[in-house]
């Protein structure tokens, strides 16, 4: 027959572990579900950068044709009119490796003729000739002077999409420090939010680096997204570089 103390000590005893295992599980999803609170709260910020740029490269396309009836008196004025480009092109100080010949094009407009209104001249000769020169202030001062070739008597054709252009080719020796800024910029972000809301910033949660931007400098810093201003970057000695960073940072009270 069983002890009647014993079982009642038993009975305390097995109470006593029940209640403390319900305090210490009690305790551990209060501290995980304080956790996962905690770690709900985050705070996202965005850190600008913008640095003005000169263009490194001038692009420059000059096509210009002749057209007549005697196919070798079109090409001997193709050919003046090449040396006189070229003449131009040395006299405003650019040099003969910065220039590039294209293929000469001859046309005969009535090698495929189906009837309707004739060309009023046979043969059409086009040349193009192109700068590619790091002296873009040269090129862009020639550019300027275009009327010289006019006042010979040679007009160069103005094609949608093929003229003056200037790039920037060093996009890579800045791009470090200019990540390395737009972060801290989005540090100090999160620290006056943070500081508002009686938090502190904690650990990164998550972060993108951002897309760089070469824009005109004419769309400045007022504008949104590339692409929202009627500026072209290529038509833009100087440009701007834009880089916005997005940063999750966690809040700790």
């Amino acid at each position: 027959m069983d002890n009647p103390i014993q079982t009642n000590r038993s009975g305390m005893l097995l109470g006593i572990f029940l209640a403390v295992g319900l305090i210490i599980g009690s305790w551990v999803l209060g501290a995980e579900i304080k956790e996962t609170r905690l770690g709900d709260r985050y705070v996202t910020v965005k850190g600008l950068v913008e640095r003005s740029v000169k263009s490194d490269l001038a692009i420059w396309p000059l096509s210009y044709k002749e057209a007549g009836d005697d196919l070798s008196s079109v090409y001997a004025k193709t050919e003046a009119d090449k040396q006189a480009i070229l003449q131009f092109l040395s006299q405003q100080g650019l040099k003969t490796p910065e220039i590039e010949l294209g293929v000469v094009r001859v046309v005969d407009t009535q090698a495929n003729e189906f009837g309707g209104t004739r060309a009023p001249h046979r043969y059409v000769v086009e040349q193009q000739i192109t700068v590619r020169s790091p002296q873009v202030d040269q090129v862009s001062a020639a550019a300027q002077k275009t009327m010289q070739l006019l006042q010979k008597g040679i007009v160069l054709n103005s094609n949608p999409g093929q003229g003056l252009i200037y790039k920037f080719n060093g996009l890579n020796a800045i791009k470090p420090d200019m990540i390395t800024e737009a972060t801290r910029n989005a540090r100090a972000a999160a620290d006056r939010f943070a500081s508002d809301s009686g938090s502190r910033v904690g650990s990164i949660r998550q972060a993108n680096q951002g897309v760089f931007s070469i824009l005109s400098a004419d769309q400045g810093s007022n504008t949104g997204e590339a692409g929202e201003s009627n500026f072209s970057a290529d038509s833009s000695v100087m440009k701007t570089v834009r880089v916005v960073t997005s940063v999750e940072y966690y809040l700790d009270k």
